[in-house]
């Protein structure tokens, strides 16, 4: 084939008896060479290679061939072929084993210490929705503890009306109240002593540190335990005062699921109130007793200030995307969006 003599293939159909080539062939396969060797002299046979090459390029990047090709991807034959190629246990075994290979663990070794890896971990981790949602998941686990006490604490609110009601052969309630009882109350307390004295260890620690940067020191007076008790007993008026003014519940209300009846009590009330609970706690307790016993369960407190304590029915709130929507915000958002496709009609008209 290189020196311009006919196949074998032909030849030995045109041989004679001896195996000789007939005098036609041999004379065509001359001339064949000297074509050549005139073309390759002449640099025709280059010409025509460039011109073949260009003929098929532009025939390549024609339009004919681009809706062709479009006509072909978008047509069922590439979505078969994929389809049989995810199918083919061949295919799955070469993933696998290139998935398995060296290969695939230097280049996640390399692409995990890179730079521009550890750029982007430093990048997600300082996101604000990053940091919000942490916050959410820790105030969200907080609220879960918060509502489950509550629901403990309701039952013992009972339990514990009717251990005390039978103890002084007083009838049990015949209806279910929803004001909180002593258990719930008495828990929320506790949680707000503890939050007042940490303030006030707290406050007490920096005010020793500044009388002994300023060469004080010296031991605990008289006069400054009776100090440090009023300042006590005026943060703990403080703390109860504000937060019954601003929210209607102190932090430890909120914690175990109560809170008053109003969601701002005003700031003359919630005096009152605190005065109330300062003449319970004087008399020993006195002041509570209707909280078991009385049918609004009411202590001197709420008396004073005319309030209720009422349970607070916390309910987790929906994810935006699992919340769903009425039949209002739907016909709402259909029109709106009726809207917005007539204004663009009339735009595009115009």
């Amino acid at each position: 084939m290189e020196n311009g003599s006919i196949p074998p293939s032909a030849a030995a159909g045109e041989a004679d008896q001896n195996g000789h080539l007939p005098l036609s062939a041999r004379l065509l396969g001359v001339g064949v060479r000297g074509v050549r060797s005139v073309g390759k002299v002449t640099g025709v046979d280059r010409a025509v290679e460039v011109a073949a090459e260009e003929a098929i390029v532009a025939a390549v990047e024609s339009e004919a061939v681009e809706r062709a090709m479009a006509r072909v991807l978008q047509g069922p034959i590439v979505e078969e072929a994929v389809q049989g190629a995810l199918e083919s246990e061949a295919v799955k075994k070469a993933m696998l084993e290139a998935m398995d290979s060296e290969l695939v663990d230097e280049v996640w070794r390399r692409l995990l210490a890179s730079e521009e890896a550890q750029q982007l971990v430093e990048r997600i981790a300082e996101a604000p929705e990053v940091r919000a949602a942490i916050s959410a998941q820790g105030a969200g686990l907080l609220e879960d503890i918060g509502r489950t006490i509550g629901k403990l604490t309701r039952r013992l609110d009972d339990s514990f009306e009717r251990f005390l009601r039978r103890l002084v052969f007083r009838r049990r309630r015949a209806v279910a109240s929803d004001r909180a009882g002593a258990v719930s109350r008495a828990l929320a307390m506790l949680i707000d002593g503890v939050i007042v004295n940490l303030a006030f260890t707290a406050i007490v620690a920096i005010a020793t540190l500044i009388d002994n940067a300023f060469g004080g020191g010296g031991g605990a007076s008289t006069y400054a335990i009776a100090v440090g008790s009023t300042a006590w007993l005026g943060l703990g008026a403080l703390y109860l005062v504000g937060f019954w003014s601003l929210a209607g519940q102190t932090p430890g209300m909120r914690f175990v699921g109560i809170r008053l009846d109003l969601p701002r009590l005003p700031s003359r009330r919630s005096i009152k109130r605190l005065l109330g609970l300062g003449l319970s706690l004087a008399t020993f307790g006195i002041g509570f007793l209707g909280i078991v016993f009385g049918e609004r369960r009411r202590a001197w407190a709420d008396r004073f200030s005319g309030t209720d304590v009422i349970y607070d029915e916390r309910r987790p709130e929906p994810a935006p995307w699992s919340r769903p929507e009425s039949p209002a915000e739907v016909a709402v958002e259909a029109a709106a969006g009726s809207a917005d496709a007539a204004a663009s009609a009339s735009a595009a008209d115009r």
